[in-house]
């Protein structure tokens, strides 16, 4: 079940944001991952334009430029990979392997948090289409 931006922008508060994931995780499969440079320790906010999860230990997120930073949980985070949405909250306008992530789920038409989970490094990633990767 998708949730819809006003209640997205209602939940939101102004050092943190909620976060829904755009596609399902199954599509992930469909693509080989390369990694690209080192592993980052934060990431701006601001550029941050969508979340994809695709499991309970892994969190794309893709920013405005069209670049993927993906977060491998250090330790798995039970019910993210089904309920796909999570929120943070930060002072800073960074994103940073020291924050946490609270998953959220929807239960009669509210919003509840079930758990709280912390974040990896950033890696910097591209997807490539499985057929298109083959040499």
């Amino acid at each position: 079940m998708r949730f819809q931006t006003p209640l997205i922008l209602a939940s939101a508060l102004a050092a943190g944001s909620v976060a829904f994931a755009a596609e399902r995780a199954s599509d992930d499969d469909k693509y080989e991952i390369r990694e690209i440079g080192e592993p980052q320790s934060c990431i701006m906010r601001s550029n941050i334009r969508s979340t994809d999860v695709i499991d309970d230990q892994t969190i794309d997120f893709k920013m405005r430029n069209g670049d993927i930073y993906r977060n491998n949980l250090p330790n798995k985070c039970s019910g993210l990979g089904f309920e796909e949405a999570f929120s943070y909250k930060t002072s800073t306008n960074r994103l940073c392997n020291v924050d946490i992530i609270h998953v959220l789920s929807q239960t009669g038409g509210r919003l509840d948090t079930r758990g709280a989970c912390g974040l990896g490094k950033f890696q910097k990633i591209e997807k490539i289409p499985k057929e298109e990767s083959a040499d």
